[in-house]
């Protein structure tokens, strides 16, 4: 349905794509990943109205394709009055109301042709969208995704995430033939997210997804598109099957290219011996022999192994502190006591906990149940309710990068304002974050949502904070950076209080959960957290396999950097055995 080949795109600072193929075809759920900024975006917008851009090479897109989309910007419309099965049903129901209104106009008009075609024309398009009997359908999208209580609640009273899922199935049942969907799963709670995989699961046309999240990356597609380095690689299969293609890929590669390393500089020894020897002997043959040396080092150079989906930069984040830890140990540094919050509604009351020096909490619970508030609250500490320990230093990474982003400063300009004393400074420390060369003098508006979080994650390390507040930090973020951030937590010595709706981040990364209930918090162990996930979403031991995966994924990586390959095949196998449990 849709060919793309030896595409080429570039903005004046920055090449985007290179020569890039692929083909979405009819039955694939396609996810499509690659790091932040790489352009998966702007692909997206060359696909989706590609006369709006002057790119090389062709895009051929079947001319009955119907394409839908949705953004990754998705707002609640607070002026819709409509019910939620009012909004899914829009789009039929207009064209009911323009069939019932041919027929009055036929009961007086004499120009019964033009109403005649008039009238199949509308019924053809209601056709096209399968909307003989859209009632039942949007009934089952609801229960698919868990949302049949909405049905009658008004649009304007949706939370973020449950008018993303409402998006998601309003394009839906219009029947598109390329469904596109630019990060759908960003800020769902747990529900949500498993509701938005049913919706995904069940689809019965193609799917072009941009997503980093791991849970629906291992569980919805059956096509992988990954974006990285100016190309494009496709793999026809899931994506825990690329993942160890890639890995299995990499050791080959490495190999390789030690063994070309090697090459390399033995030849660039015989060189520097011929060059020595032609100094003090005048003889024609060994300037040969020279220059024929010199020749085969630059084929040598050529041929090395270029690897792009595996050769990808991790960011190095550490979120570092001022204090010395036995100046802070078992220090009580927030403390809440009786908060309470509402809007036009009560979102909670009665919530009182303490957070000490070195606990590591996520705030857990469905969205719109004021989550966000509290922690932004905190961060404020205007409140009688909310004490914070004056001997310690808080940063605040937000969901609305806006808030600790100015839009319209370079990211140069942004790290300034932040305290650093020079340019340079600034470029050494973001060279660690994968941020380089002329991106650093776009403007923050210019910027993917990944790279402005990434800058955020920048900013809270800069800091050297003894609290932070993490507000979904893993939103938008590509994988290498969400495990480069579980590490980064993992090694922190301060305290954290976050929200997040990664599963995996919460897991590896938490001491405990403040869980949401009932317009009030209580506290859960991490053991307890993990058979309430188990009991929603997951097979028994998931994530404990899960962990287990990424402890060997890092043991190849490690035998990798020592070039032990053996040892790393090792590894490759034994996690080949997990991975069939999983």
């Amino acid at each position: 349905m849709i060919t793309v080949n030896e595409l080429s795109f570039s903005f004046p600072q920055k090449e985007l794509y290179k020569n890039i193929s692929f083909t979405i075809e009819e039955g694939q759920h396609c996810a499509f990943i690659g790091t932040s900024g790489s352009g998966k975006s702007t692909l997206i917008d060359i696909l989706m109205d590609p006369e709006k851009y002057l790119f090389d090479g062709k895009l051929e897109i079947d001319p009955t394709c119907k394409i839908g989309y949705v953004s990754q910007f998705s707002q609640v419309d607070t002026t819709k009055e409509i019910t939620v099965f009012e909004y899914l049903g829009e789009a039929f129901i207009q064209i009911q109301n323009e069939i019932t209104a041919i027929f009055t106009e036929m009961e007086t008009s004499s120009d019964m042709d033009a109403l005649l075609e008039k009238y199949q024309f509308a019924l053809d398009a209601l056709e096209a969208m399968g909307g003989d009997d859209f009632e039942s359908k949007i009934k089952k999208k609801l229960n698919l995704a868990n949302l049949m209580k909405l049905k009658d609640q008004r649009v304007a009273e949706l939370s973020g995430g449950e008018f993303k899922l409402i998006q998601v199935m309003k394009e839906m049942l219009t029947s598109p033939d390329l469904l596109i969907m630019d990060e759908p799963d960003v800020f769902l709670d747990f529900e949500n997210l498993n509701g938005l995989k049913n919706l995904i699961n069940f689809h019965k046309g193609m799917l072009l997804v941009v997503t980093h999240n791991r849970y629906l990356l291992n569980h919805c597609f059956n096509k992988m598109i990954h974006l990285e380095n100016t190309e494009v690689q496709a793999f026809d299969g899931q994506y825990i099957d690329y993942n160890f293609s890639l890995l299995q890929t990499k050791i080959e590669l490495q190999e390789i290219a030690v063994a070309e390393d090697e090459e390399v500089k033995r030849n660039e020894d015989l060189i520097h011996t011929l060059r020595e020897i032609a100094t003090v002997h005048a003889d024609p043959s060994k300037g040969r022999a020279l220059k024929a040396r010199v020749k085969f080092q630059e084929r040598l150079e050529a041929r090395r192994i270029k690897a792009p989906f595996v050769d990808i930069k991790q960011p190095k984040i550490h979120f570092g502190m001022d204090h010395e830890m036995n100046e802070m140990e078992d220090t009580v540094v927030i403390n809440v006591n009786d908060y309470r919050v509402s809007f036009d509604e009560l979102l909670l009351d009665k919530v009182n906990f303490e957070i000490k020096s070195t606990d590591k909490v996520a705030i857990i619970g469905p969205n719109g149940t004021g989550k966000t508030t509290l922690l932004r609250d905190i961060f404020k500490n205007n409140q009688d309710s909310i004490e914070i320990n004056a001997d310690v230093k808080v940063a605040y990474l937000s969901q609305q990068q806006g808030e600790m982003l100015k839009d319209s400063n370079t990211i140069l300009e942004e790290f300034i304002d932040a305290g650093f004393k020079t340019y340079d400074a600034i470029r050494s420390y973001l060279s660690n974050y994968g941020l380089e060369g002329d991106i650093l003098d776009q403007k923050i508006e210019s910027l993917s949502g990944g790279e402005k979080n990434i800058l955020q994650l920048a900013k809270v390390a800069a800091s050297k904070a003894d609290v932070l507040l993490l507000d979904e930090p893993t939103s938008h973020l590509d994988t290498y950076t969400q495990i480069a951030l579980e590490n980064a937590i993992q090694d922190y010595k301060g305290a954290i209080l976050m929200i997040s709706h990664d599963f995996y981040t919460v897991v590896n990364g938490m001491d405990y959960v403040l869980l949401i209930e009932d317009q009030t918090i209580r506290k859960m162990s991490m053991r307890k957290f993990r058979q309430m996930i188990y009991a929603s979403h997951f097979n028994k031991d998931y994530l404990e396999l899960e962990q287990k995966k990424k402890s060997i994924e890092m043991k190849i990586e490690l035998a990798l950097q020592d070039t032990n390959f053996e040892l790393a095949k090792g590894f490759v196998d034994e996690l080949d055995e997990l991975l069939k449990l999983l």
